[in-house]
């Protein structure tokens, strides 16, 4: 018996709804990583404790790190000290955080052309220490009054020679989106990507900071999955206070890093945060949650 029209309607939807659901799961098809990923755990020069150099590398070495974080203000001087400090050790230095001067998207060219200056230099030091990348923000929030599409426009212009510098240093510019209360251009980790993609370039990056994309992002992992090759670095802290990770109740970490494990993330993770305690303490606690929720993940 053939069927009536409103049985032709029901079996119509029931093929629609079955087509659209074959759609969606071949959406969210994705490829094992080309490598597993793994959790190389890295922290600030100023956020490990001790009050030297070797000090603070002899606690982030008992306790698991492989990375170190210096900030870039004076990096040029300091290349032998961290050189030296590293031998025969199992860190190495992870990522530069920041420390140029001036302001790259600034409607000032001098302003420009001095962080323009400063960046090189830093990208050539962080290039001597077989550095993942220096860390920069286009502009803080009152840094400049370009619009959106202004300020992404002369970044463009900018990028391509100093992602070339980055390369023949032997490094890359990390760009780094920041919550709406710090920036108004380059809030999240996609928008960072783009620029990436636009720019086109090997001496240039992306990195995801837990804090920021807490009030930023609607899903860590597509955050990250976004980026794919792009994301070479991660900050951590805690999800509310941006203190050590744990000492907010409810800190959580896994969906990212089911993002950073389907990517086959190679980079590290690196404390950027306070602590409410001593961090003698905080640190190594902070460490035994992150493992448990890579393992989770």
């Amino acid at each position: 018996m053939r069927p009536n029209r409103r049985e032709m309607l029901k079996l119509a939807a029931a093929g629609g709804t079955v087509a659209m659901a074959t759609s969606a799961a071949r959406a969210v098809t994705i490829p094992d990583p080309p490598q597993p990923a793994c959790l190389r755990l890295s922290c600030q020069e100023n956020v490990a404790p001790g009050k030297s150099l070797t000090e603070k590398l002899d606690f982030l070495e008992a306790n698991g790190f492989e990375g170190l974080e210096p900030g870039g203000r004076g990096l040029a001087g300091r290349v032998e000290e961290f050189q030296k400090a590293l031998q025969g050790r199992k860190i190495k230095i992870s990522a530069i955080c920041s420390g140029y001067e001036g302001v790259l998207i600034s409607e000032q060219e001098e302003v420009r052309r001095k962080c323009v200056a400063t960046m090189k230099e830093i990208l050539t030091a962080a290039g001597a220490l077989g550095s993942t990348g220096m860390i920069m923000v286009p502009a803080f929030t009152g840094q400049t009054q370009l619009g959106h599409w202004e300020s992404r426009e002369l970044l463009l212009q900018l990028l391509p020679d100093l992602a070339e510098h980055a390369k023949q240093a032997g490094t890359r510019i990390l760009l780094e989106p920041l919550n709406r209360r710090e920036a108004h251009f380059l809030r999240q980790v996609p928008d960072g990507a783009a620029i990436c993609r636009d720019v086109n370039h090997p001496g240039i990056g992306v990195m995801g900071d837990f804090w920021h994309m807490t009030w930023e992002e609607t899903n860590d992992m597509a955050a990250f999955l976004s980026a794919g090759d792009y994301l070479q670095h991660v900050h951590m802290a805690s999800r509310k206070t941006r203190k050590m990770p744990g000492e907010d109740e409810g800190d959580n970490y896994v969906l990212g890093f089911k993002g950073l494990k389907v990517l086959g993330y190679q980079n590290y993770v690196s404390l950027e945060c306070g602590s409410k305690g001593d961090r003698t303490q905080t640190i190594p606690v902070a460490v035994k949650l992150l493992r448990e929720q890579w393992e989770a993940a």
